[in-house]
């Protein structure tokens, strides 16, 4: 627990002084938001606000997490080391995807950035690897967890790897469209992640509790500048990254499943969006006044910071439900 606790803080403050640095870089490069005119109208004025600082939490986890590897080596503990750097890299896989996106969109101003085939192609091939290594390389076999009935069930691998692909693509989706408010992304994934690592150190796994509280730390540091009234945003770079974080982590625990109720708001976001598109092909009408369901609720008179305090409240009851059934 004295490493875990040494790591969250560690990643915290590198995060607070790696934000001092870039975001005056990110401002100087003019890399800034560009708000929808048909969103709320409370969000023009974040025009222009630095984006892409995704970047903070990346290079945050690269240095803590290969800090910690060398130190886990010098203590003679090679293979809870070893197993760092696979989640590490999807994480920064996933982030780096998110970044050209993000580059190409608001450096080079080509405003259709990475074309959707190559994003999802990158995106693809990233979690292809990994699950391949948590099946044969780590061999942690294909038994999955049933929180509710509280078993494993094994799935034919040929059932399992596209699976757990669907489960990264889907997470993945899911937290890049819960970003869109100040700092509701930030701190709806830094309580999910909580709540995996919480597991990961119930069941042993010292690698898992070690990333985890690395991770903590990068968001949490990130979330001092992303708050209300956010003084950057993650882009695309940040909320890949998350969503990579989040499926690696309950893969290697056996649990994506659980991710349906820890992170019940993610899920809606992307059901909020599922179902607009399919209203109003059906009626031209909108079921919701904007999709994802967070604008619905600022367009239903909600402040920004109200809707950050109740998704984050309710992700928190569902992770503390989530680590009472499991």
């Amino acid at each position: 627990m004295r490493v875990e606790t040494s790591m969250l803080i560690l990643a915290f403050i590198t995060a607070i002084v790696l934000g001092f640095v870039i975001i005056p870089i990110l401002r100087k490069l003019k890399v800034g938001q560009i708000e929808r005119d048909d969103g709320p109208q409370s969000h023009l004025k974040k025009q222009g606000t630095p984006t892409m600082g995704g970047i903070i939490m990346i290079i945050t986890m690269i240095l803590v997490v290969t800090g910690t590897y060398i130190f886990l080596n010098i203590q003679s503990k090679n293979e809870t080391a070893n197993r760092l750097i696979p989640m590490l890299i999807l994480t920064i896989g996933f982030g780096v995807i998110g970044f050209i996106d993000d580059f190409k969109k608001l450096v080079l101003k080509n405003t259709k950035g990475l074309k959707p085939s190559y994003k999802m192609l990158g995106l693809l091939l990233i979690s292809v690897i990994y699950v391949i290594y948590l099946v044969q390389g780590l061999q942690i076999g294909t038994n999955t967890y049933i929180p509710i009935l509280k078993i494993y069930i094994n799935i034919p691998i040929y059932f399992y790897i596209p699976f757990a692909i669907l489960v990264i693509l889907a997470t993945t989706n899911a937290i890049n469209l819960t970003d869109g408010i100040d700092g509701l992304s930030s701190s709806v994934s830094a309580i999910i992640v909580t709540c995996l690592t919480v597991i990961g150190m119930m069941a042993g796994m010292k690698e898992i509790s070690i990333f985890g509280s690395i991770v903590i730390g990068s968001v949490l540091g990130f979330l001092m500048f992303n708050l209300h009234p956010a003084k950057v945003f993650m882009g695309d770079t940040g909320s890949l990254l998350l969503g990579g974080v989040i499926s690696a982590i309950a893969l290697y625990l056996k649990m994506p499943l659980l991710l349906i109720l820890i992170a019940l708001v993610p899920v809606l976001e992307t059901l909020s969006v599922m179902i607009q598109v399919i209203y109003f092909k059906k009626t031209g009408k909108r079921f919701f006044k904007m999709a994802p369901l967070h604008h619905h609720f600022e367009l239903l008179g909600w402040k920004e910071s109200k809707v950050v305090i109740i998704f984050s409240l309710v992700t928190l009851v569902l992770c503390v439900t989530g680590l009472k059934i499991i």
